[in-house]
């Protein structure tokens, strides 16, 4: 039988004493903070948020067998902490993938020549809920109502926080309480928890299924029809395609069916376009179409193809979206000042003729050959900064993204890096967390680089980014400004 000879206990409490030792050669943090607070240069917060981080980061290892850093070094990784802490969370970045309206990247850009009267409006007061001319309160309507409703030749337009909640306003003013009907092949989900079945029961409304998965006809409405019957309800595919053995009811034939029957017809177009566009096949019905063809209320997004802020668009007959401003969930999906600033200036570039102009637009429509030009020229200048890099100009396809048009492609050309496997991961990571930030895409055994999402003013900050990386990862002192 093993006996215990005291042995272990004697190791233990030696090893007890000396991680104790070790721990006391830890500073405290107010020796560490009052040393920073003058020299640092960011905010004292930051500063003991750091220290207590870094100093609890110590310990940690300490008590896992190491050695405390000097105090020099201690104060050295706070004061790099506190730069970081002291950043905003909310910072812009090089879109390098491609996809154009990137949701985890904030979805469609504004133009930078509207930022003079953005800032006007945010750091002043305006004229958000006044009307100059009578000097007596107004609405946050009237600014872009208008503006919306005669472009896509409706009769009257409404404004809230996003498509989702344009969805769940209207079926909420327009039918809680009675019965929506619905094909099953248009019982969508996008993204998150947005879901039609459970927008439509948090509305009050209660859904009606018609047909089958893959195929609707207009018979399946008509028999669903009664006289708890408050709307007829499209979901456009903004976010996925069926194909093979399918159908469904075009607007037209739905539009005349609601007619017959004196019943309202609502189309959720999702993503929501207002200039023409067709790519591989693929067209999206234009919002000033779906008017013309008769739909009573058509909701989509502001963020999307429109090229504008987050927003939720509702356009059609005045007396729905009368009924929509009146309702009690009208103010709690109501927007902002600097939303309305936005989406007036994008609305009034559509009306001047200069839609294209945006930056979205701008991306859309620039051709391959363009985009080619463009990845030259900041290929040109990595293989003047960085001896070896080993990359190619090749062909590839740029996305819209957003859960618009999916499937459909633009030709484009990227910049691909050729590194090893065990690398690709570790430059993917390292262009994240540059000083400007990068987020490039890993394809193919590649890194790619797609600068039709890079703006003109952004190529010169790609080139640094990239040459930054590679001089960092291969430990090279070297220029890190072009």
């Amino acid at each position: 039988m093993w006996e215990d000879t005291g042995e272990e206990s004697m190791v233990t409490q030696r090893t007890s004493v000396d991680e104790q030792h070790r721990l006391k050669e830890i500073p405290a943090v107010q020796t560490i903070a009052r040393t920073l607070k003058e020299t640092a240069g960011v905010a004292p917060v930051w500063i003991y948020e750091a220290t207590q981080e870094v100093l609890a980061d110590i310990r940690r290892a300490v008590r896992k067998g190491a050695s405390p850093p000097s105090e020099m070094v201690i104060r050295r990784r706070v004061s790099e902490r506190a730069h970081e802490l002291a950043k905003p969370h909310l910072r812009p970045v090089i879109n390098a993938t491609g996809v154009m309206i990137h949701t985890n990247l904030g979805r469609s850009p504004l133009a930078p020549e509207m930022m003079e009267h953005l800032s006007a409006i945010a750091t002043q007061y305006s004229t958000l809920e006044y009307r100059l001319a009578e000097g007596v309160r107004g609405s946050r309507h009237e600014h872009v109502d208008h503006l919306l409703a005669e472009f896509v030749g409706a009769e009257a337009a409404m404004v809230v926080n996003n498509n989702a909640a344009a969805v769940l306003l209207a079926l909420s003013a327009m039918a809680h309480g009675r019965e929506v009907v619905v094909s099953r092949g248009e019982l969508v989900e996008i993204g998150g928890s947005f879901r039609i079945p459970e927008v439509m029961a948090l509305s009050g409304a209660k859904l009606v299924e018609v047909g089958a998965t893959n195929k609707t006809h207009v018979s399946d409405y008509e028999r669903a029809i009664n006289q708890e019957t408050a709307l007829l309800l499209k979901v456009h595919q903004s976010n996925f395609r069926q194909i093979g053995f399918v159908k469904s009811v075009p607007r037209l034939e739905l539009v005349r069916l609601g007619r017959r029957h004196h019943i309202p017809v609502m189309e959720d177009l999702g993503s929501g376009v207002l200039l023409p566009i067709t790519l591989e096949g693929y067209a999206e019905p234009t919002v000033q179409e779906v008017v013309k063809d008769g739909v009573d209320l058509t909701t989509f997004s502001g963020d999307k193809l429109l090229g504008g802020p987050q927003a939720g668009l509702a356009v059609g007959r005045r007396e729905w979206i009368e009924r929509m401003k009146k309702h009690p969930l009208a103010r709690a999906v109501r927007v902002d000042k600097m939303t309305l600033a936005m989406l007036e200036l994008v609305l009034r570039w559509y009306r001047e003729g200069r839609g294209e102009a945006l930056p979205l637009w701008r991306m859309i429509r620039m051709p391959a050959e363009r985009v080619k030009e463009r990845a030259e020229r900041v290929a040109h200048w990595l293989h003047e900064r960085c001896e070896g890099i080993s990359l190619d100009i090749v062909e590839d396809w740029s996305e819209i993204g957003g859960g618009s048009m999916p499937g459909a492609r633009i030709r484009t050309y990227v910049i691909a890096l050729s590194l090893p496997a065990s690398e690709l991961g570790q430059w993917e990571r390292a262009l994240r967390e540059a000083p400007t930030a990068v987020i490039a895409r890993v394809s193919r055994g590649k890194l790619l680089l797609d600068v039709r999402t890079v703006f003109d003013d952004q190529e010169l900050l790609l080139a640094d980014a990239v040459a930054h990386v590679y001089h960092q990862l291969r430990g090279i002192e070297g220029r890190t400004t072009l």
